[in-house]
């Protein structure tokens, strides 16, 4: 039986222990549909579960990667035949379910979205699940209306989502407020369309339940404390797509942004997404971004490089979407 290459997590004193090895067919999980992996990404999700500091992994031994793209080579199932390009990103594909860390893997064709027509899958993964659940975010206010007259904040502005969700607001016509802690991100970020920067430190200390009325709508990719400030300044009938939980699961805020300002809280899980609305997310990012819009946010690294990585982007020090080449 063929083997493969593969990064792989084995429990060791309570802890993964990482990995390059050589996996083969049987190895894998069962699932109907077997792709050639090409390309995977860097998520924060990766970052945990590589470095051991978030209960990620659910059971070894386990390939870490939380989406992929590829190319079928072999299905039971009538929606993909061998050939086809594919995308994956949720469904506990790298936590109870072997990922995209690996030269191929297998899964249920019912994950799986075929690859929209003009866009290749290191552009798939240069968008990722990052740069899906930004589309996700936009898409939500964008189904709440959006105040054009104001400004549209982005939390995280110089992370994986955030970076996207920068990019896609401006070339949807928004001006864009992106949020960092990084001044050095300032020239980026506004190559990217920001029109603003806002000091990080602005939205990360405690706020008064309601703050001048700023924000048309947001994206916040942060949470906790950070959540809470920007719903404060939030204007009369908008909305925050929330979508992070970097900054904390808790919510200290009151009920007075919802109640006195009519502000909404859009929640977005990439993972529990329909189907029909997850296809309809990546048609709009094929369309909507070009590829030199992506290469602005995307460094390459091989999979050998990437264990390296992990503590970068837990410690905010990975610059828009990551991308990890797996096979050649």
């Amino acid at each position: 039986m063929e083997s493969f290459k593969a990064l792989v997590a084995e429990q060791a004193d309570g802890k993964p222990k990482i990995g390059l090895t050589r996996w083969t067919d049987a190895d894998l999980p069962d699932g109907d549909v077997t792709v050639a992996v090409e390309w995977s990404s860097l998520n924060y999700k990766d970052g945990l579960a590589l470095t051991g500091k978030g209960r990620i992994l659910r059971k070894f031994p386990m390939v870490p990667g939380i989406d992929f793209a590829g190319t079928v080579t072999e299905s039971k199932s009538p929606d993909f035949k061998p050939g086809d390009g594919v995308i994956l990103t949720g469904w506990g594909v790298g936590e109870s379910w072997s990922g995209g860390f690996a030269e191929r893997a297998r899964v249920k064709s019912e994950w799986l979205v075929p690859l929209p027509d003009g866009l290749g899958a290191r552009q798939a993964m240069a968008v990722g699940t990052a740069g899906f659940t930004a589309m996700l975010c936009v898409m939500a206010l964008e189904g709440h209306g959006i105040d054009r007259e104001r400004e549209i904040l982005v939390t995280g502005a110089a992370g994986g989502v955030g970076s996207v969700a920068v990019r896609l607001l401006a070339n949807l016509g928004y001006t864009v407020a992106a949020s960092t802690g990084r001044p050095e991100q300032a020239d980026y970020l506004k190559s990217l369309g920001a029109s603003v920067i806002v000091d990080r430190n602005e939205l990360s200390q405690p706020s008064k339940p309601l703050t001048s009325e700023r924000w048309g709508g947001a994206v916040d990719t942060v949470g906790g404390v950070t959540l809470a400030s920007v719903l404060a300044g939030t204007a009369y009938g908008g909305a925050v797509a929330a979508c992070g939980l970097a900054g904390g699961a808790d919510l200290p805020s009151t009920v007075m942004p919802f109640i006195l300002r009519n502000v909404a809280l859009l929640g977005v899980d990439s993972v529990n997404c329909p189907k029909p609305r997850r296809q309809e997310a990546w048609a709009r990012i094929a369309k909507e971004l070009p590829a030199e819009a992506l290469d602005a946010v995307t460094t390459e690294i091989t999979l050998e490089e990437l264990p390296g990585k992990a503590e970068d982007i837990l410690k905010g020090q990975v610059r828009g979407r990551t991308v990890v080449r797996i096979a050649g």
